[in-house]
């Protein structure tokens, strides 16, 4: 008798949980992370999301300060009055290892402001005159419902 009690007990407070944690955030908000790995593979990377009116997109594009270059902190935004930038931060790397010129990774938040499609763009490039350009890009294709 106690150890079907102890079943139910634990089925009750376990299967929520495992529940919850597989479903998408309440919230709805959405991050996007890309890597040193896969700009290696692929120097332009472009993505879709889908997002609802008022969320939050975040994007974290790995970034490596010490070889000159960098992402622009201003992100391009085909239509502003759909998505806004709402915020830009370097990361420094959190364990160097011991090792210099180890990457960072540079974030930016957008808001959501109402349906319909925008792009945002994104080139890691070195800002002085006569450095290198676009050497990776990233464009994030939005859709807010």
């Amino acid at each position: 008798m106690i150890k079907n009690g102890f079943i139910v007990f634990c089925l009750v407070l376990i299967v929520p949980a495992l529940v919850l944690s597989c479903a998408p955030s309440a919230q709805g908000d959405t991050s996007i992370i890309v890597t040193y790995d896969q700009f290696s593979k692929q120097n332009n990377i472009v993505q879709d999301v889908s997002v609802s009116n008022g969320k939050t997109i975040t994007v974290q594009l790995t970034s490596n300060r010490t070889t000159g270059f960098t992402w622009t902190e201003n992100a391009q935004i085909s239509d502003p009055t759909i998505v806004s930038q709402s915020g830009y931060n370097w990361v420094p790397p959190s364990d160097t290892g011991g090792k210099v010129g180890v990457a960072g990774d540079e974030v930016w938040t957008f808001k959501a402001l109402q349906p319909g499609s925008s792009t945002i763009y994104e080139e890691y490039s070195q800002p002085w005159p006569g450095g290198q350009k676009a050497a990776w890009t990233f464009k994030l294709n939005v859709t807010v419902k």
